[in-house]
């Protein structure tokens, strides 16, 4: 399985990159965005791991630049800036998932496997999700209401696809940070409301039948209103 490192430290590159191939990753590195930018158009990788302060142009740039080429290879973000903002940011920017520096590798492996795995089961997905006039396309990776494309982030992708599969369930904030996104739950911070509240936005807002729907206390469910 082949992975793209984009990280300017030498001594973080050294470590990561020997701890990755010792668990059967190959890893290509780059040291600045440019360059990470160019691997990732010329290569095909199962997972793209890249800090965000990174010369030539930051991780949150090349973000977006991989993912307006098309590109939806799962990206894991590195930094020290741990904020709420700072990883609504990355996330907003395309990133799958973001892990705050200083980490234990053992948590940068777990990420990786998941990611690589859940980036493995999209790719092999032919198939077309539909709720009332909502209507998901794996192979092509868009959203359509009533006709209308809706243009959704990786994330908000990934999360709508779980409520659909989950229709008339609610789901806990816990469950949807475990499941969708292969990370534990921080009571500290907003991000799955954040997230929520993006993806609702974008489905219901512009539309009088309102689809996600909040279970005080408890989570969310995607049900036709009653």
């Amino acid at each position: 399985m082949k992975l793209l490192l984009i990280e300017d430290e030498p001594k973080t590159v050294q470590s990561l990159k020997q701890g990755l191939e010792e668990d059967g990753y190959e890893v290509d590195i780059a040291y600045d965005g440019l360059i990470g930018k160019q691997l990732a158009k010329n290569n095909s990788y199962q997972l793209i791991i890249s800090d965000i302060i990174i010369p030539g142009i930051n991780g949150i740039e090349l973000c977006r630049e991989i993912r307006k080429s098309g590109d939806n290879t799962p990206i894991l973000m590195l930094t020290a800036l741990g904020t709420t903002d700072d990883k609504v940011t990355g996330l907003d920017a395309g990133a799958d998932d973001y892990l705050v520096k200083p980490f234990e590798f053992k948590e940068l492996l777990a990420r990786v496997r998941a990611l690589t795995k859940r980036g493995s089961n999209i790719s092999q997905t032919a198939q077309i999700l539909r709720f009332a006039d909502l209507e998901i396309s794996f192979d092509a990776k868009t959203v359509h209401r009533s006709g209308n494309k809706i243009n959704l982030t990786a994330r908000e992708f990934n999360l709508l696809v779980y409520l659909i599969r989950n229709q008339g369930r609610v789901i806990s904030k816990v469950e949807i940070a475990e499941q969708v996104w292969d990370i534990g739950f921080d009571t500290g911070t907003n991000v799955i409301e954040v997230y929520v509240n993006y993806l609702r936005k974008k489905i219901d807002k512009d539309y009088p039948v309102k689809l996600i729907h909040t279970q005080f206390g408890m989570g969310y469910v995607l049900k036709l209103e009653e």
